[in-house]
């Protein structure tokens, strides 16, 4: 089978002249760009000392650089190391630090906010914008980086060409990257993804997006320090010969439809919160107009209403997408009910950092609501319930994709891995077709009064579905079930209602929704916030911030 490295190094060059990177607002370059860059830090690597499965840590926003100094690291054999450029200097001085890594790719903005007496271990910090040295504490990496043009010219007299790529080959079981967690629990683990676990999930797109073509365009909005990005925004369309554009502004929905509209991508991977807004913005008070309430009950009237919508929804997104695949979070029923109706093509997808990271895909055509899909290529699950179809369990996966463990932390894997089979900590239900669903997490699920299970995200999705309702979250306060919503205060403002009314509203909706819950489960309070929830960058929220101290 075809390694990471093979995939790269075949695709460079059989797309050598083709379009590859681009910033918007900025350069773009084809493969053969990125060979050469990748050829000279291949060289200063070399000229450093650095050695196979040394570390380099790379922390900025997503950008073609980005790009190449990842594909230069794992193609060189060290271990790449991405850092969320979110994250505050004493969190990136740690992981810097735990990961061992001897250089750094950065930005001036972060780099200035850094102490490098935190990082004692790091020998060269290389700009991500022209990779010149920041700081060096290496004086071979200094000499190579003042005379690297010097270095390219004596190694290729010639010319460079598509024969001079051609990087060293790794065993499946090497360590490729060490990615650690942002997720909504606050502690950050380091997950050792080897070749292989990267291989199997870069296989997988190539083979089953297979919609997907050489020459296709892409915008890469997901960061890439977080696997989802990483692996279906970057490597798989890198290894079709696909040609990625990356958004180098903050990623709003206008930013983001600009995009759209300039790029007109056939495959587009994005976070619920992103489509939610333009259903709901866009299509759903369009629908409660009294004249399209009649107009949607009128026999083939209804269809072409819809067809409509879905044809300028189609627009919004581009008007070439041939699928959209939604990670991070299920969607919102009524949303996903609509889009169903319509027939649009989304898709839910279901994976973890620490499985590289797909677990589950459907193609949309295939897809069930509610269902992130079936699992993915050479992997297994299992449920841990005496009724998978009806009673949730911990979801348990095996294969290629899980992780080697957790960097220097055998107790945080041996918590995880039992005979080679890793338990997610999603509670899941699955059909008799091996579709799944998930119904929550195992650690977010709050005890009843008398022992009840009681998931927090089947609540939230009810409430979610109220009006004016942003976005919501389900807490356990001494014993009492608390919801913190955040409204929908754009909505409101043109509504002419006020932050009182808002209260009141909330208040009533919230005990109307209580008639239909279980006497276990009902909220006895509610909270309104008028700030957005604190997020990890896919986009989840912070759980663990808002849950009240015991």
């Amino acid at each position: 089978m075809k390694t990471l490295i093979q995939y790269l190094q075949d695709s460079i060059t059989a797309n050598w002249e083709q379009l590859a990177l681009t910033d918007f607002n900025g350069p773009s370059y084809q493969y053969r760009d990125i060979a050469r860059k990748v050829a000279k830090l291949h060289l200063a690597f070399e000229s450093a000392g650095i050695k196979k499965d040394d570390k380099i840590a790379i922390c900025g926003k997503n950008s073609a650089q980005w790009a190449v100094a990842f594909i230069a690291t794992v193609t060189y054999g060290a271990v790449a190391v991405p850092i969320l450029h979110e994250f505050k200097a004493d969190n990136i001085h740690h992981l810097v630090t735990h990961s061992e890594a001897r250089l750094l790719f950065t930005d001036d903005t972060i780099w200035e906010n850094l102490n490098p007496a935190s990082m004692e271990k790091l020998e060269g910090v290389l700009k991500l914008g022209d990779f010149s040295l920041i700081m060096s504490r290496n004086k071979r990496l200094t000499a190579a980086r003042n005379s690297l043009n010097e270095m390219f010219g004596k190694r290729y007299p010639e010319r460079f060409t598509p024969g001079d790529v051609v990087y060293a080959p790794r065993k499946m079981s090497d360590l490729a990257v060490i990615n650690y967690t942002s997720g909504s629990t606050g502690f950050s683990k380091g997950v050792m993804l080897t070749v292989g676990n990267l291989t199997s999930n870069l296989r997988f797109a190539v083979e089953n997006l297979d919609f997907f073509k050489p020459g296709d365009p892409l915008v890469c909005m997901l960061p890439l320090a977080h696997m989802y990005g990483l692996l279906v925004e970057l490597l798989h369309p890198l290894a079709k010969g696909c040609h990625i554009y990356f958004l180098t502004r903050v990623p709003s929905p206008r930013v983001i439809l600009e995009a759209f509209a300039t790029v007109r991508p056939k495959l587009i991977v994005t976070v619920p919160l992103i489509i939610e807004k333009i259903v709901k913005t866009k299509v759903f008070p369009l629908l409660e107009k009294p004249l399209m309430k009649v107009l949607m009950h009128v026999p083939f009237v209804d269809d072409k209403l819809l067809d409509k919508i879905k044809k300028s929804l189609l627009d919004a997104f581009g008007g070439n997408v041939e699928e959209i695949i939604i990670g991070g979070a299920g969607l919102n029923k009524d949303v996903e009910a609509f889009l169903r109706r319509i027939q649009f093509p989304y898709t839910v997808g279901y994976g973890m950092t620490e499985c590289a990271p797909l677990i589950a895909y459907a193609h949309w055509q295939d897809a069930r609501a509610q269902s992130c899909g079936r699992v993915v290529d050479r992997m297994e699950c299992r449920i841990d319930s005496p009724d998978p179809e009806n009673t949730p369990g911990e979801l348990w996966v095996k294969g290629d994709n899980v992780m080697a463990g957790y960097y220097k932390n055998r107790q945080a894997t041996d918590s995880v891995i039992k005979n080679g089979w890793m338990n997610t900590g999603d509670l899941c239900t699955m059909d008799s077709d091996g579709f799944i669903y998930i119904r929550g997490r195992n650690k977010n699920m709050i005890l009843g009064p008398s022992g009840q299970n009681i998931y927090p995200e089947e609540i939230e999705q009810k409430i979610n579905n109220l009006p004016l309702v942003s976005e919501s979250l389900v807490v356990d306060d001494h014993g009492a079930l608390v919801a913190m919503i955040y409204p929908d205060l754009e909505s409101a403002a043109k509504e002419g209602i006020s932050e009182h009314q808002i209260e009141n509203l909330m208040n009533e909706n919230v005990n109307g929704l209580n008639k239909e819950l279980p006497a276990y489960s009902q909220i006895k309070r509610v909270k309104i916030l008028y700030q957005e929830f604190e997020k990890t960058p896919k986009r989840s929220i912070k759980r663990y911030l808002y849950i009240p101290a015991k």
